[in-house]
């Protein structure tokens, strides 16, 4: 009886996870539209392997049960690593 209560209980506790995963082409279709409501004109969203993910804060999504990642990429020549405020210019010396 114990055990049978424990099955029940593991598979109801799993049911959530199995329907939480989602296929990579829907989560790529999902974040994109979050990308265009946000106003983004040129952007690259890519589905990868987690092998050939080189850069972790270009990941936005994980789909496959974890085994690949989805990058999103700006093409207008500004990383998303690389939007900080740049950094101040040094102050001239004074003679």
């Amino acid at each position: 009886m114990n055990r049978s209560c424990l099955a029940l209980s593991l598979c109801l506790l799993s049911a959530p996870l199995l329907a939480a995963t989602k296929s990579c082409e829907k989560l790529k279709e999902e974040i994109e539209v979050k990308v265009q409501a946000a106003g983004v004109a040129s952007y690259t969203l890519e589905i990868v392997p987690n092998a050939d993910v080189t850069d972790r804060n270009l990941v936005v999504g994980s789909c496959a049960g974890g085994s690949k990642k989805i990058i999103y990429q700006r093409n207008d020549g500004v990383r998303r690593s690389d939007t900080a405020a740049p950094a101040p210019a040094p102050k001239p010396a004074k003679d």
